[in-house]
């Protein structure tokens, strides 16, 4: 065969490197399965009774599985008012989220409709229906259990809230002598202290304000029912999981307050959820 050109030598070598640098082009812009994917921020919410910091170790955990992990300082003033603050926070949140609500908490994020939002998941939480409210879920003839009546739960006056009336409002609270045994029973009394340290009241009004229309009938929804729960009955967690998380329901041998005494449970639910969604 004889030698080629000069001049064909040159093109078949231009030729090549425009080749490349498409390949190489077409590579960057399909990126790997992470980036078309990326994972989603986990938006964790507490509920009454309780702040962020019940969250420390399951933030710990996500974060050590490579997750951004943000926590939401819950008003617990009323499920309109708390889910709008929290619809103002997801705002600066780029990309896809996974919403995780405890207890009241649920109650916030079934009435939160962002668009970013790719699943929900309850943790020993209210997933009302359009119209229910807190204080109707609780009926002790249908589902008894609930040991947060007087006197454990008590009552204060709390002033400069914008929400009450007057900038006066009517909070609720369970009292230091029976905090452990009704919110936290599976966990020292040294946590249980520190957990009641960390306690916020929540609006009597936010029990009697109706659920708008609920996000678990268009966003994926998971469940994580507490069966020794003294809050929230576990039966009626069942009835609503069978509604608004039917095939993603989980249980665990735990009280209300899951996160804190079973928190590799409730991340493995949370993962179950932020995997689905980013595969």
């Amino acid at each position: 065969m004889s030698a080629l050109r000069p001049d064909l030598r040159l093109w078949i070598t231009r030729a090549a490197l425009v080749l490349s640098a498409l390949a190489l082009l077409l590579g960057v812009a399909a990126g790997p399965a992470s980036a078309q994917n990326p994972k989603p921020t986990i938006v964790l919410m507490h509920g009454a009774f309780a702040d962020s910091s019940g969250w420390k170790d399951v933030a710990a955990n996500l974060r050590g599985q490579g997750y951004t992990v943000q926590t939401f300082d819950n008003p617990l003033r009323s499920p309109a008012y708390d889910s709008a603050q929290l619809e103002k926070k997801l705002t600066d949140i780029p990309g896809p989220i996974v919403l995780v609500g405890h207890s009241y908490g649920g109650f916030v994020i079934t009435n939160t409709h962002d668009p970013d939002v790719r699943a929900n998941v309850y943790i020993a939480a209210f997933a009302p229906a359009s119209g229910e409210f807190v204080q109707g879920l609780l009926n002790p003839i249908t589902y008894p259990g609930s040991r947060l009546l007087p006197p454990a739960l008590q009552v204060k006056v709390v002033e400069n809230d914008p929400t009450g009336i007057a900038g006066r409002n009517i909070d609720g609270y369970i009292a230091q002598p029976y905090f452990r045994d009704i919110f936290v029973q599976d966990v020292s009394p040294a946590v249980a202290a520190d957990m009641y340290a960390h306690q916020k009241s929540a609006a009597l009004a936010a029990n009697l304000e109706p659920s708008g229309a609920p996000s678990w009938t268009t966003v994926p929804s998971w469940y994580l029912i507490s069966q020794q729960d003294r809050v929230i009955p576990p039966a009626l967690q069942r009835f609503m999981a069978s509604r608004a998380a039917p095939g993603r329901t989980a249980a665990v041998d735990a009280s209300h307050a899951s996160l804190v005494s079973r928190p590799d449970a409730v991340t493995a639910i949370i993962l179950s959820a932020a995997t689905a969604v980013s595969s």
